[in-house]
Formats: C-alpha cells, sequence, structure tokens
C-alpha cells in the first residue's frame, strides 16, 4: 500500500538533492547590492535551492513589482498579497545593478500582479528597455506571467525585443487545481503560442516541476503540447516543499530520470533541455541561451 506524505512533514531529501552551500564575498557582495537598491529576486523570495551557487557566480534572477503576489499557488513560497503599487523606478535600478554585477545575460522575472490593469506588462518592457539602454551588448530573457490571457498585454513585452520569451507551464493539466488555482493550463499554453506566432524567431520556454504526482503520460502529453505551441527550450525540475504549509513532495526523481526525460525532449523536438533535480527556470539560462544562437 502506497503511503501518502504528511503535508504537515516536511518529508527529509534524498542523497542526491544534498549538496554543499558555497558562500564567500561574492555571495555577500551580490547579496548586498540587491538588499541596498531596494530590490527583489526569485532566488531569494522563492527560496531557490541554486541562490549560493548563483549569487557567488554574480548572477541572480530579478523579481520586480514587488515581493508579494495576488495569487497562492500551493507550490511557491512567494507571500499573497501586494502591498504597494509597482514602483515606476525599478526599471532603472534593475539596470544599475545588473551593470554593477558585469551581467551580460540578464534575467527578469515578476510575481503575478491580476491588481494592476496590464498585469505589469509596461513595466516588463520598460525593464528590458532600461537594461539596453544602460548595457547595449546584454542579453534579456524574461520569465512573465500569464497576463491574464490578455494579448495586448503580451504584446507590450514583446515589442520591447526580449531574447528569450519565458513562462512556465509548471505541471500537467489535471493537477492544475490543486497545485495553481488561479491559473488555467490552457491559458498559459497560449502564451507560449501567441508569443510564436508573433515572431517565430524569438526562442520560447517553458519548464515544469516533476514530483507532485503527475503520471509518465501526462507529462509527455504535456511537453508535446508545449513543443507545438512553438516553445523551444525546456527545464524540468524537482519539486521541493517551500514549507510545511505548501503540496508535499509525492515522488523524488532520481537523476537517471531526469536524464531520461531531457532525451525524451529532445526527441519529441525542443531544441535545448536543461532537466535535473536542481534545475530551475532561469538556472543556467545564458548557458541555454547560447546552445541555440549562431
Amino acid at each position: 500500500m502506497k503511503i501518502k506524505p504528511n503535508p504537515t512533514v516536511l518529508v527529509q531529501k534524498p542523497k542526491w538533492l544534498r549538496r554543499r552551500l558555497p558562500t564567500g564575498s561574492e555571495y555577500e557582495k551580490v547579496k548586498g547590492m540587491i538588499s541596498d537598491d531596494r530590490l527583489h529576486t526569485v532566488c531569494q523570495e522563492a527560496k531557490c535551492p541554486n541562490m549560493w551557487e548563483c549569487f557567488s557566480q554574480k548572477t541572480a534572477t530579478f523579481l520586480i513589482m514587488g515581493s508579494r503576489c495576488t495569487r497562492n499557488c500551493r507550490f511557491c513560497s512567494v507571500l499573497p498579497g501586494p502591498l504597494e503599487p509597482p514602483d515606476p523606478a525599478e526599471p532603472a535600478r534593475v539596470a544599475d545593478v545588473a551593470h554593477q554585477m558585469g551581467l551580460k545575460y540578464v534575467v527578469v522575472t515578476s510575481v503575478t500582479r491580476d491588481d494592476v490593469a496590464d498585469g505589469g506588462a509596461c513595466l516588463f518592457a520598460r525593464t528590458i528597455t532600461e537594461i539596453r539602454r544602460k548595457m547595449t551588448d546584454a542579453c534579456v530573457e524574461v520569465l512573465i506571467p500569464d497576463f491574464q490571457g490578455s494579448q495586448d498585454a503580451l504584446h507590450t513585452v514583446l515589442r520591447a525585443r526580449p531574447d528569450v520569451l519565458n513562462h512556465n507551464i509548471e505541471t500537467v493539466p489535471r493537477l492544475y487545481p490543486r497545485v495553481r488555482p488561479q491559473a488555467e493550463y490552457q491559458r498559459s499554453l497560449n502564451i507560449i503560442r501567441w508569443a510564436h506566432a508573433y515572431d517565430s524567431a524569438l526562442p520560447t520556454k517553458s519548464g515544469l516541476m516533476l514530483g507532485l504526482g503527475e503520471e509518465e503520460m501526462e507529462v509527455e502529453n504535456t511537453l508535446k503540447d508545449l513543443q507545438s505551441a512553438g516553445c523551444r527550450i525546456l527545464t524540468l525540475g524537482q519539486y521541493l516543499q517551500p514549507s510545511k504549509n505548501h503540496l508535499p513532495v509525492e515522488r523524488f526523481i532520481r537523476p537517471e530520470e531526469f536524464e531520461a526525460w531531457r532525451k525524451k525532449a529532445i526527441k519529441i523536438g525542443f531544441t535545448e533541455v536543461a532537466s535535473g533535480p536542481f534545475v530551475r527556470s532561469s538556472y543556467h539560462a545564458k548557458e541555454l541561451y547560447q546552445e541555440i544562437t549562431p
């Protein structure tokens, strides 16, 4: 008989998910710059397991429009309930810190702001513009919310010409009511489809978490849906329970299974795939982008 994990208990991680956390002067320097400029990173707010590694290597994923979200997904540690409107000066501060860090590849994401008329699309566009103004040779990847299915909002971002458009599908359709109750599978799929239709040369990207109770055929069908929608870059990673108040891990996926999924995804038609226990949406984003560009 299968024993289901107790959602009030954090399940112990297997050995392949344990590693030493690198810290040092670069880690503290990056952390200090972000704090001094009153910025947020998804690394910190979402408790990313790669934060120590990325900060130590002078990389980070900027989180715009505050540190709180209008949604309350059961897998995410970002706190719900925005307290203030987006800061119009934030795009310039993001560009300044990215410049100070010497970034050549900048990843920008956001909390979901359903309380803002365009979902924050204009702020994404202005952030891309400010980064390009400050660093003419920088590439910019944006990881956007679903904008409640607004094509106009999506086009606002696309007109700013990001180098990569990322929107995570997160999980299989059956699990949406439990994992992402305020989101819709088809709506997220449409974001990828519309972006590809707007500019077929623009690299589109998406990702899934594994370990939430999905079945193998469900994952395969979701990958086929994404590829058919025009998604070129895929990330697959292990779901980790942020706290006892979040969904429990149903299963820890072994590294060799992730490698098998990488091969299957390439066979399905994705151009580049990052698949592994520690893989997240923006983990080694620059390297994935470089693999698909001449």
